[in-house]
């Protein structure tokens, strides 16, 4: 009987393990909210009219400094594809490195492991499997709401700071000198980006190649726009200034329009929290009342499967509502 056990535990293992590897890797190649077409189509663009220069790019170098320690660069240099997880690192807007990132990672895993197999007496196994899901899934789970979190600022933000751009140029002032007087007068995280920006241009870098590099490290397409036009504009010429003033009132009815589908798919987007939620808690109950009833689900291989097939069909369900209650403008 015992090896019947450890035959379900190792299916139950792999299976557990399937879903959360494969989360992790859809979440590693979503790699932003844009698809692939419009990715072309500001590759394209950026081919076009935002040339590379190698030796500015190599001074700007001086402005981007990595203080880990040789502890959490080793770290840092055993992730698989480093620069993906980098570049989302860098939205959020803190100096998060990668070799840190992965520290708190194992960190996480190693407490959590702990405490489910000391505190809620769960086997062996399972308790390895969920310090994993938990070691993985709870710092991700905070980045990603960092970087929301900032976005949300950015984009409320932005639109002023284009107006304030297209005062400036109205009064006769140069791109750059606008764009310095945004890092100054412009609260974080937009005015953190032009100040970025401003100092990338004084170090001797261009400015096209300044912004194309701030729109890799915040990856809105609304400030890609802003990029493209600027572009546009000092490749074919033109009034400027009244190009970012239909570029600011676009960008404000977008985010109008988001507010208005946030706020019609709200009750979706509760319910989906509701019915994802209401299992696990509803298991957490039954386990502090009767906790040799609850534990059915990790000593009885049929309970097992059930409860694998059970988290299978629950991950596919949330997939499939997350789908239906996102839109992209």
């Amino acid at each position: 009987m015992n090896g019947g056990n450890d035959i379900f535990l190792t299916i139950l293992l792999f299976l557990m393990c399937l879903m959360v590897f494969g989360a992790l890797a859809g979440a590693i190649m979503s790699n932003g909210s844009s698809d692939k077409r419009t990715r072309a189509r500001v590759n394209h663009f950026r081919a076009r009219y935002g040339k590379s220069d190698t030796t500015t790019r190599s001074r700007s170098i001086l402005l981007e400094q990595d203080d880990s320690s040789p502890f959490e660069a080793m770290l840092g240099r055993l992730v698989p594809r480093p620069q993906t997880f980098r570049t989302r690192l860098k939205k959020t807007g803190k100096n998060i490195q990668l070799g840190r990132y992965v520290a708190i990672c194992g960190v996480v895993m190693i407490v959590s492991t702990l405490l489910f197999w000391l505190f809620f007496s769960l086997p062996v196994f399972l308790s390895f499997l969920l310090g994993i899901v938990s070691g993985i899934g709870l710092p991700h789970f905070i980045v990603g709401k960092m970087i929301a979190k900032r976005q949300k600022q950015f984009l409320s933000l932005f639109p002023e700071a284009i107006e304030l751009i297209v005062r400036g140029l109205k009064s006769g002032l140069p791109i750059n000198e606008t764009i310095t007087i945004v890092g100054r007068e412009v609260a974080d995280p937009v005015g953190t980006e032009f100040s970025r920006i401003s100092d990338q241009v004084r170090f001797g870098k261009t400015l096209e190649d300044a912004m194309w590099q701030a729109a890799e490290s915040l990856d809105f397409p609304d400030f890609k726009f802003f990029v493209i036009s600027l572009a546009i504009q000092r490749e074919t010429g033109g009034n400027l200034a009244e190009t970012l003033s239909n570029l600011s009132n676009i960008l404000r009815q977008r985010h109008q329009m988001k507010l208005k589908i946030r706020a019609l798919s709200s009750e979706g987007r509760a319910s989906a929290m509701i019915i994802g939620c209401l299992p696990f808690i509803m298991f957490a109950i039954i386990y502090a009342m009767n906790s040799d009833y609850a534990s059915t689900f990790f000593t009885d291989p049929r309970a097992m499967i059930v409860l694998a097939g059970a988290l299978v069909w629950m991950s596919l369900g949330g997939f499939i509502i997350s789908k239906m209650i996102s839109f992209e403008i």
